[in-house]
Formats: structure tokens, C-alpha cells, sequence
């Protein structure tokens, strides 16, 4: 129990310091796009790119399909299991940029999903690696700009996101 205290301490520390930056207004804008192309839609619109190139045998499709029902589900048991409040609920007199589609904050799903996305095609298109897993950091850090997540939520975000796709990528 000392070692989560630990880590929520730590945990509101980060938070309140990056809250707190010199550059954090000029961040919030930047930040609520790069959230946004987090929120599911550019998703569909790769996997429909996929379908009409290719069709259901395309293996990146597929491996995107399998991730997504390993990484969805897994992700949901954790967020209702643990019930974490989100900084708005967690902190006094703090009020988060965007207002949340759900109540709680372990782990980011914006995160996992960006980073099982950007696993998977960066697998498939070895030259989109890099910017892929850029973007996929960019989408992290701008929910704990934005005020709906702890750092320790993006982490565990990107461990969950990273896991399905190795695993539906069979390196696992």
C-alpha cells in the first residue's frame, strides 16, 4: 500500500508540474488535436483504407482487427476494475481542459490505442515507424496537458497498446 502512495504521490507531482510549465497555454491548443486524432475515427478510416486496397486478407487489417479486440476489452476491465478518478475528481480546485467521454483514468485509452496502431502499422510500413510512434507519444502527453490523465495512465497505456499488438503481430 506505501508503494502505490508512493506512486500517486509522485504521480500528482508530474502532473502539477507540467500543469504548472511556462509553456503549457501554448501546449493546450496543439494538445486538444493531437488528442482528437486519438479519439477513434482516424482508426476506422485506416482500417477502411485497408479493406478497399487490400480486403479482409490483408494482414496488417487483420492484425489491426485481433489487436483491437485484445486491447478494447482489456482495457475496459481495467478502467471499471480500478476506478481511478481522473485529476478533475482527484484534485482540489482543478478543472481539466476537455471533458472526458468516461469517469475514470487508469489506464488512457487514447494512448493505448495510438500506441497499439502505431506498433502495428509501423510493422507493416517500416519508414512510417518513427513518425508513428511519435505521434503516438504526442497523443499521450497532450491527455495529461489537456488535465484528464496522471502520467502513470499514459504508461500503462502504452504497456497495454504495445502488448496487444506484439501480440496479435505473434511476437509475443
Amino acid at each position: 500500500m506505501k508503494l502505490l502512495y508512493s506512486i500517486q504521490k509522485y504521480d500528482v507531482f508530474m502532473f502539477t508540474w507540467l500543469i504548472n510549465a511556462r509553456l503549457y497555454g501554448a501546449l493546450t491548443k496543439a494538445s486538444r488535436y493531437l488528442s482528437k486524432t486519438g479519439d477513434g475515427q482516424l482508426y476506422l478510416v485506416i482500417i477502411g483504407l485497408l479493406y478497399w486496397c487490400s480486403g479482409i486478407e490483408s494482414p496488417c487489417l487483420q492484425a489491426i482487427l485481433l489487436a483491437f479486440l485484445i486491447e478494447r476489452p482489456v482495457y475496459f476491465v481495467l478502467k471499471n476494475s480500478l476506478k481511478r478518478n481522473r485529476p478533475e475528481a482527484a484534485l482540489i480546485n482543478f478543472h481539466s481542459i476537455i471533458t472526458p467521454s468516461d469517469k475514470f483514468s487508469f489506464p488512457s485509452g487514447h494512448t493505448s490505442a495510438a500506441f497499439m496502431m502505431a506498433t502495428v502499422l509501423g510493422h507493416y510500413f517500416p519508414a512510417l515507424m518513427i513518425p508513428l510512434y511519435c505521434w503516438a507519444t504526442l497523443v499521450g502527453c497532450s491527455r495529461v496537458i489537456l488535465g484528464v490523465h496522471f502520467p502513470t495512465d499514459i504508461v500503462v497505456g502504452v504497456i497495454l497498446g504495445l502488448s496487444a499488438a506484439f501480440f496479435s503481430l505473434g511476437q509475443i
